[in-house]
């Protein structure tokens, strides 16, 4: 060969590393198969792409819990706000079941137990999407680190906490007799 491209001159690793030198020389190469190689250098193989799902594993297993919770807690919403709709229709010339009315004060609290869950266990939901991202994006660039990665899974579990709390003393004033009317 001579001093042109796809040389074997280089012992490291023939045309490949030959044509590289020069392009950090020159700046430019024409060569075909230099500039389709690095143009793909940024995807991953199959063992690093496994390894990338991998690490999502977790948070989404935390996402696909929090968004069955918060479907739960948005079902006993809308149950509630039904029933207040309900005793809200009963009119004072009612007699008979003007008296249901007494109950709308714990519904409207527990309505709000749950509106306050609901935001909690989206703030979780945000906050885990956030760290899934952080671990994909860490782990498709190549990274040695996921910073801020346990600082995000500490807050997504703090809110998801807070939900659940919220959840509880929902759940401990829902059953009353009224509700049996």
């Amino acid at each position: 060969g001579g001093p042109g491209l796809g040389t074997t001159d280089d012992s490291r690793g023939g045309a490949y590393h030959a044509d590289m030198r020069r392009l950090g020389q020159s700046g430019r190469v024409d060569h075909p198969h230099v500039s389709m190689i690095g143009m793909f250098d940024f995807v991953p193989d199959p063992e690093r792409m496994s390894k990338i799902f991998a690490s999502a594993t977790a948070p989404t297993f935390f996402l696909g819990s929090v968004a069955a919770f918060a479907a739960l807690m948005t079902g006993r919403m809308r149950e509630i706000m039904e029933r207040v709709r309900a005793l809200n229709a009963i009119s004072e010339a009612d007699r008979e079941r003007a008296h249901l009315k007494d109950d709308l004060q714990r519904l409207l609290r527990r309505a709000q137990l749950l509106k306050d869950g609901l935001i909690a266990v989206l703030a979780s939901g945000i906050l885990a999407t956030v760290l899934l991202a952080v671990l994909f994006a860490t782990e498709f660039l190549g990274a040695r680190y996921a910073y801020g990665a346990g600082l995000v899974f500490l807050l997504a579990t703090i809110q998801l906490g807070r939900a659940l709390s919220k959840f509880a003393q929902e759940a401990r004033i829902s059953l009353d007799e009224a509700d049996e009317h």
